[in-house]
Parts: C-alpha cells; sequence; structure tokens
C-alpha cells in the first residue's frame, strides 16, 4: 500500500495495526483518545491525514462504548481531507440480530451496517456471522474484503491436536467446520441447537461412538456467553470421548465463558486475535493483510 496509507488503531489493537503495518508498508500513525469526566470522548489525530488512505483498526468486541468514537475517527478523517477512510473490524458485531424474530424489534445488523457505510469508504473483517444473510455485501454498501480463518485453524489444529473429530455446537457453525475440517483432512460433524433464551440452550449432538479414537474439536466462530459450546462438552464428556479442545474465532466471551467451558471439561479454550484475550493462540495479521491488499485501488 506504501506510505501515503497511514494506520491508526482504537481500543486494543496496537500490536495488530503495528504487524499490518509491517506488512502492508504503511505508515503507523498515532490517535488521541480519552474521555472526558462524563464519558464523552475527545479524539485528535496526530499526523496529518490530508490527501492520505486512513486505515482505522478497531476493536469492537464490546462495541456499544465504542462505536462514537470509531465514528468520529472516520469522520473526522474525511473533514481533514483524508482521500479515503477504511475500517478494519476483525471483529464485526450486531450481525446476529438479521431477521424481526418478534413485533417491533429492530434489524439492528441493517442500522449498524447503514451508520458505518455513512463514514467509510472500505471494510476489511474477518468471519462475520453470516446465517441468514448469503453476503455481507447485502447490507454493507461499500467495498468489502473478508479473511477467511480456516486456513490458520486448521493448521493450528493439525499441530496441536492428534488425530482430531471437528464438531460444530450448532447448524450455524457448519460453515466454519466444514472448512476446517477439508483443509486438516479430518471427520466432523454438527449438533442441533434449540435456542429458548439468550443463556438457554438446548444443544442435540449426533451420535459420537465411531470418534472414540479422536480428540473432539468444539468449533464456534464466536465464544461469548458460551452457552452453546458448553451444552456440546457436557455431551462430549458425557459420552465418555477424549477431552475436547474448544477453538473459537472471535473471543467475545461473555462474563465467566472461559473459565466454565474449562470447568465442564474441555482441555484448553483457543481462539483468534480478532480480539485480544488470553486465550488467543492463532494469529491472523497475514489474513488481514491480504484481505487489505484485494480492496480496490
Amino acid at each position: 500500500m506504501g506510505n501515503s496509507t497511514i494506520i491508526f488503531e482504537l481500543f486494543g489493537h496496537a500490536a495488530l495495526a503495528d504487524d499490518l503495518a509491517r506488512r502492508c508498508s504503511m505508515t503507523r500513525g498515532r490517535l488521541l483518545l480519552r474521555r472526558f469526566p462524563d464519558e464523552e470522548s475527545y479524539l485528535r489525530y496526530e499526523d496529518d491525514v490530508a490527501g492520505r488512505h486512513v486505515v482505522l483498526v478497531c476493536n469492537l468486541g464490546r462495541p456499544d462504548p465504542h462505536i462514537p468514537a470509531l465514528l468520529f475517527a472516520a469522520a473526522t478523517a474525511r473533514e481533514l481531507g483524508a482521500a479515503r477512510v477504511t475500517l478494519v473490524a476483525p471483529y464485526l458485531p450486531y450481525m446476529r440480530q438479521d431477521h424481526r424474530f418478534n413485533t417491533g424489534e429492530a434489524i439492528t445488523s441493517r442500522i449498524f451496517a447503514d451508520v458505518i457505510c455513512a463514514h467509510i469508504d472500505a471494510l476489511v473483517t474477518m468471519d462475520p456471522h453470516l446465517h441468514r444473510y448469503s453476503a455481507l455485501e447485502e447490507i454493507y454498501g461499500v467495498p468489502v474484503a473478508i479473511g477467511a480463518s480456516a486456513p490458520a485453524v486448521a493448521q493450528w489444529v493439525q499441530a496441536n491436536v492428534e488425530h482430531p473429530f471437528i464438531l460444530g455446537p450448532d447448524a450455524e457453525s457448519e460453515q466454519w467446520v466444514g472448512a476446517v475440517a477439508r483443509i486438516a483432512d479430518a471427520p466432523w460433524s454438527v449438533s442441533h441447537k434449540t435456542r429458548n433464551g439468550d443463556r438457554d440452550v438446548a444443544v442435540a449432538v449426533p451420535d459420537l461412538d465411531a470418534w472414540r479414537d479422536r480428540t473432539p474439536v468444539v468449533l464456534d466462530d464466536i465464544i461469548s456467553s458460551g452457552h452453546t459450546m458448553l451444552e456440546a462438552v457436557r455431551h462430549v464428556r458425557a459420552a465418555q470421548l477424549r477431552a475436547p479442545v474448544c477453538v473459537g474465532v472471535h473471543a467475545v466471551f461473555a462474563g465467566d465463558a472461559n473459565e466454565a467451558l474449562l470447568e465442564a471439561g474441555a482441555r484448553m479454550v483457543v481462539t483468534t486475535d480478532t480480539l485480544p484475550h488470553p486465550s488467543n493462540a492463532i494469529p491472523i495479521a497475514g489474513i488481514l493483510a491480504d484481505a487489505l491488499r484485494r480492496l480496490p485501488a
């Protein structure tokens, strides 16, 4: 991309921004961000962005407190004369509410996309939670480049898990489970989930008898409350299989989800570093750098 592109980070993605700057030959920029006593955001660019391609790397794992500052950063870059603003959001929030399930509900995935697209020119993300949308472009009206974690996850599984069997905790996980299993040359299956509430989940696991000589790898894109993955872990342990390895793409981890998975019998919990967390073991900077390069000039 060259020195005409300058990259800034928001909310704890400094290491990722540094890595992307090195991989894509971008200038590393400085952005001052702090809060006033009343919690309003203050933001100032410490580098000249006029005429430059501005890349904003933003941690949106806890989106609501961070969205105003992200919008301020994008809008201010444009006001200061930036030629282009690209958002790199390794974890893209507000994708799960993709339908009006109950009368009066907000379809927040579309609203969030509209708000973001009003202030950016391009978007780079990793494995967005596409369920009822066939493509991210259905709701994001800017050029989009998506990084796929499956090759990196499969490489980690091959290097760290003996005789893996990949298990998805629900049908929504099938796209990631199938891709990782094919690359890792491992058998796979998915469970059936019935969700009665945010923390009330019933999981029906397929027959596991054929995989007693294998190490279960319970794989999902998002580990949030952990209840779906937790039910799968409990079924695996009840079937007296080996202690499973839990792998997630996005380490959202609400509450004590990580600890609960380990207490339920998981051998370990591993995630990519789309969101900073102690479970991070699978780096994705190279994947995001390739995605950045794929954006139209």
